[in-house]
């Protein structure tokens, strides 16, 4: 089996096992991720955090968000703009969602855009040494790789349930790794800069 073939093996399975769960038991693990992280990753006020409004049986981000922007970040989500990028518009309060592709809603093209200082990453798998497999189309991976470009960094927070995690993924050269995974079990960290 090629890297490629177990890459999409396992994210067949983990998005399984991430849909099984029950919509309560979704919200509840969702609320653990809020408590577990609200207060814990460090950022000064004016930070600008990209999150994203939950799909599927993904984790509900809101109240993490929500959190967030009480101590002063400046919250964004991703617009698929084609097949190939995706930018990260502000979320400001009272402004209006619509479609922004790949079955996500956000704030529209009058919308700033920003450049995330911390992401908060969707994936379908993960492991114990931060490496994540995503849903497939590499969006975050290209997005991360234009803002290295300008000379940013931005923190990675892979977002997660626990069922999604794997023994080992095989990871490439080009990969990028997680700085940390919030799950509804906690935050792990995979460097220091985060708490």
């Amino acid at each position: 089996m090629t890297t490629r073939e177990l890459k999409a093996q396992l994210r067949t399975e983990r998005l399984a096992a991430r849909d099984a769960i029950a919509p309560g038991a979704r919200i509840s693990k969702s609320l653990a991720m809020a408590d577990h992280a609200g207060e814990a990753v460090a950022f000064e006020a004016g930070t600008i955090i990209s999150g994203f409004l939950p799909i599927r049986s993904e984790a509900d981000l809101r109240p993490l968000m929500a959190r967030f922007a009480t101590r002063g970040a400046r919250l964004c989500v991703p617009a698929i703009l084609d097949r190939q990028t995706i930018v990260f518009r502000e979320l400001a309060e009272g402004v209006p969602l619509i479609a922004t592709g790949f079955g996500t809603v956000g704030p529209g093209a009058e919308a700033a855009i920003l450049d995330p200082e911390i992401m908060l990453v969707p994936l379908s798998a993960f492991d114990s040494r931060g490496h994540r497999i995503g849903y497939g189309a590499g969006h975050y991976d290209r997005a991360i790789s234009r803002l290295r470009e300008k000379g940013m960094h931005p923190k990675l927070i892979g977002i997660a349930f626990d069922c999604q995690e794997v023994a080992h993924v095989p990871d490439e050269p080009h990969d990028i790794s997680l700085d940390a995974i919030l799950t509804e079990s906690g935050l792990r960290f995979f460097a220091s800069w985060i708490g």
